[in-house]
């Protein structure tokens, strides 16, 4: 086994959010006086850090007011928009045999470690990981490629042995920052052109497709 450890990006890999954040979003831009897009056009919003996404919606570089958004947003997505979520099928049995197997599991989200945290409780697969990692309140460790790198010195793994699992460009750049292998998944926010052009080491359709690809990182 060359991959000792597997880490999991959560939105858009281990559970579908759509429902949730753009229903935030919606809420915070028009508790700020904007006309909020539909949600099917937020579907690019799933994933990256939630600053970086408001930055492009309010074409603004002012962090007083992309803090003003965040916080409009969190205080929805704390209550209620964290819950309006729902797992991949095949997700639960996924883990388990890849813990079966002998591997080590992480999440390791751009989303505060907070809410990952409950998310994770909530769909009862607190037993499948070994942690749960994220970013801070304050945007610390939002970008993939920062917590990742917490990740291995925190857990002291050696990058040789482990794989980054995630739908959008920014797991697959992270990795890459990282040394470490990566797997991008399609059922998720991110096409497989994107997950190529990054550059994924292996691609997987769908969950059950994971554990086959893992002896080939």
């Amino acid at each position: 086994m060359l991959s000792h450890t597997v880490l999991f990006d959560l939105d858009g890999t281990l559970t579908d959010p759509k429902l949730g954040i753009t229903r935030c979003i919606q809420y915070a831009l028009s508790e700020l006086g904007y006309k909020p897009p539909d949600a099917n056009e937020l579907h690019w919003c799933i994933g990256p850090p939630l600053k970086s996404s408001f930055s492009q919606l309010l074409q603004t570089s002012d962090d007083t007011l992309l803090e003003e958004a965040i916080l409009l947003y969190r205080s929805r997505f704390s209550t209620i928009g964290l819950f309006e979520n729902s797992l991949y099928s095949q997700i639960p049995e996924t883990l388990k045999i890849i813990r079966a197997a002998g591997y080590q599991t992480f999440v390791a989200t751009s989303k505060p470690q907070i809410y990952a945290t409950r998310i994770i409780e909530y769909f009862d697969l607190a037993p499948l990981f070994d942690g749960v990692y994220g970013s801070e309140l304050d945007g610390n460790r939002s970008v993939k490629g920062d917590l990742i790198s917490y990740i291995i010195d925190i857990e002291s793994l050696l990058t040789s042995t482990v794989v980054m699992v995630g739908d959008r460009s920014h797991d697959i750049i992270g990795a890459k920052k990282n040394n470490i292998a990566s797997i991008g998944v399609t059922y998720g926010y991110g096409s497989r052109e994107e997950l190529e052009t990054h550059k994924a080491d292996l691609i997987a359709d769908f969950p059950k497709e994971i554990p086959t690809l893992l002896p080939l990182i």
